[in-house]
C-alpha cells in the first residue's frame, strides 16, 4: 500500500491512541513489524499557542518512521498551519483526528463531531493538502449516530480536497466503543473511493484481519487496543499474511523482557518518576493472563521505580514456575 508517496510495507498498523500511543510505545511496535504509526492527538490551537506540550507530542525517533502525527481541529486554517508544524518534526503522513468521540473534544465542534460537516471535512482537507507536500489521512467513524451514518459522503469529500487515504472505525460516536464493529460501513468506503481504506475496529488476531480484509476488501487494518500489552501482534498479524506462518506469541520471560525494555524506554524519554507513573497501566495490560494476574496487576498500579518493577518481575516469574 502507498499513501502518497509513502510505502506501508506491512498490513497492519498501530491505530492513535491518547495518552497511551507515545514514542516509546511507537517504536515498539514497529520493532515487531506495525506497517506505520500514528501520535496521540495533538490540537492545532494549542499549537498555535505554543504549547510546549504539544509540541512535545510530535517528537518522533528515527527508528519509528514512516510515521503520523495525528491532529485536531476544526479551523482549516489553523490546521493548515499545524500542517506545516507536523511536516517540520518530520511526519511521513498527517492524519486528521474526525473520530475522537470523547466528549472534551467533540463538544468543541472536532473529532468526530466534524462528520456532521462534511463540507467543513473537504475544506480542512483542502487547506492541508496546499500548505505541505506530506500525505494527508482522515481518521471517521461510521458517522455521528445511528441517525447519521454518512461515513462514505464525509469520505468522498475528503478525497475531493485531497485526501491521500481514508481510515475507517466502523462504529458511530454514540457508540464510542462498544458493540461490534460494521464491516459493511469500511466496505461501502472502500467501493465509494478510490485512495487506500484502511479498516479499523476489533482487529487483534489472525481470524479478525482476515475477516476484515476479505470481506471489505480495505487496503490494511489499524490495531488499537489489541496491541496494549500486546505489540508482538503485529508480527503475528506479518508473518501470516506476508508468508503463511502462524507465529505463537512470545513465552513467559520474553513476555517480561519485552516489557522491561518497554518500560525503560520510556523512563529514557520521560524521566523515571514521570515514565513510571505513566507505565503503571502498561505493565498492567503486559501482565494480564499471567497466573495471578489480578494481584500483580493491582501491585503495578503502585510501582514508582524502574526497581519497584524489577522487583515485580522477580515475583511474576517465580510464581509462573512453582
Amino acid at each position: 500500500m502507498k499513501i502518497g508517496n509513502v510505502e506501508i510495507k506491512s498490513v497492519a498498523c498501530l491505530a492513535p491512541l491518547a495518552g497511551i500511543t507515545d514514542k516509546a510505545f511507537r517504536e515498539v511496535c514497529r520493532s515487531f513489524g506495525a506497517g506505520y504509526g500514528e501520535t496521540e492527538m495533538v490540537s492545532a490551537k494549542a499549537l498555535s499557542f505554543n504549547d510546549k506540550k504539544s509540541f512535545s507530542l510530535m517528537e518522533l525517533s528515527e527508528s519509528e518512521h514512516p510515521c503520523g502525527i495525528q491532529l485536531f481541529g476544526n479551523e482549516p486554517a489553523l490546521m493548515a498551519n499545524a500542517a506545516r508544524l507536523a511536516k517540520n518534526e518530520g511526519a511521513d503522513i498527517i492524519d486528521i483526528n474526525m473520530g475522537c468521540p470523547a466528549p472534551k473534544i467533540a463538544n468543541n465542534g472536532t473529532g468526530s463531531a466534524l462528520m456532521k460537516n462534511p463540507e467543513l471535512c473537504r475544506e480542512i482537507v483542502y487547506a492541508m493538502k496546499n500548505a505541505v507536500d506530506t500525505p494527508i489521512t482522515v481518521k471517521i467513524r461510521k458517522g455521528f449516530d445511528e441517525e447519521h451514518i454518512n461515513a462514505v459522503e464525509v469520505a468522498q469529500a475528503c478525497e475531493e480536497g485531497g485526501a491521500d487515504a481514508v481510515i475507517v472505525h466502523g462504529r458511530t460516536r454514540q457508540q464510542y466503543y462498544s458493540g461490534k464493529c460494521d464491516l459493511d460501513i469500511i466496505k461501502a468506503v472502500k467501493n465509494a473511493v478510490g485512495i487506500p481504506v484502511i479498516g479499523n475496529g476489533d482487529v487483534k488476531d489472525i481470524k479478525s484481519a482476515e475477516k476484515m480484509l476479505g470481506y471489505t476488501g480495505c487496503d490494511a487494518v489499524m490495531v488499537a487496543r489489541a496491541a496494549l500489552g500486546n505489540p508482538w501482534v503485529f508480527r503475528i498479524l506479518n508473518e501470516y499474511f506476508q508468508n503463511g506462518i502462524i507465529t505463537q506469541p512470545p513465552g513467559t520471560e520474553d513476555k517480561l523482557r519485552i516489557m522491561r525494555e518497554h518500560i525503560e524506554l520510556v523512563c529514557s524519554y520521560k524521566g523515571e518518576r514521570m515514565g513510571m507513573l505513566q507505565s503503571r497501566k502498561q505493565i498492567a495490560w503486559y501482565l494480564k493472563g499471567f497466573r495471578g494476574a489480578a494481584g500483580f496487576r493491582d501491585e503495578a498500579g503502585r510501582v514508582a521505580t524502574l526497581d519497584d518493577m524489577y522487583r515485580l518481575i522477580e515475583r511474576v516469574l517465580e510464581f509462573q514456575n512453582c
